[in-house]
């Protein structure tokens, strides 16, 4: 666990880091199958980094039924932390819709991890077995464990992929500002201001008024 910790922090972008959490789940928890990260933005699921269609194909179906754990934990507030499906050949009372469906898919048995909330926002990795009855408690315990390094390398990546897209707006911007003062022999500040009246007024974000600037060669 510790070289594969070492090895989430060592990616370097979000993807490789998201690929190499859900391999590591297939690797390392007993009876997982197929793994993905689900990201619940309000009532649209987005599936990252999957392994196999299935992860894909249940998390359409989440989305489709608006019913599925990923559901119930974004919407009772504290959400549970984890959650745990043994058997799915048989209804299931908490999702009879999901839980038939997800087993006609090929899902025996399923595991959740909660890895963050935020705001309307959910991520969760979701690992899944063809067998009934797949996961032990062993299962459970490194699944946590698993989840517990990969919440962190998780918000690592987010954060180094927003400090990233923070840079490369700044850079856009002075360039723009560049042009600006060039063709219209305006200082820094007033070039800075011309961006962000057209921002204001078209309401449209600084990035993007900046990125017309830099290819077109002026606001117009």
């Amino acid at each position: 666990m510790a070289s594969m910790a070492r090895d989430l922090l060592a990616q370097d972008s979000v993807a490789a880091t998201l690929e190499r959490i859900t391999a590591s789940a297939t690797e390392l928890v007993e009876g997982c199958d197929a793994a993905g990260i689900l990201v619940l933005h309000d009532s649209t699921v987005e599936t990252l980094a999957p392994t196999h269609q299935l992860v894909i194909d249940s998390d359409q179906l989440q989305q489709r039924l608006g019913e599925g754990p990923c559901f119930d934990a974004a919407r009772t507030g504290q959400g549970e932390r984890v959650f745990r499906i043994a058997d799915l050949t048989s209804l299931h009372q908490r999702w009879p819709a999901y839980a038939p469906q997800a087993h006609a898919l090929g899902v025996g048995s399923m595991m959740g991890f909660l890895l963050f909330t935020d705001d309307e926002d959910l991520g969760a990795l979701n690992l899944y077995s063809h067998k009934p009855g797949a996961f032990t408690p062993d299962s459970e315990t490194a699944g946590w464990l698993l989840a517990s390094h990969a919440a962190v390398a998780f918000s690592a990546a987010r954060t180094h992929a927003q400090m990233e897209q923070a840079v490369a707006t700044r850079h856009l911007i002075g360039e723009a500002m560049g042009i600006l003062m060039g063709g219209r022999h305006v200082t820094e500040e007033e070039a800075f201001d011309v961006l962000r009246r057209y921002s204001q007024e078209k309401n449209i974000k600084l990035r993007e008024v900046a990125r017309r600037v830099c290819e077109r060669g002026s606001l117009s």
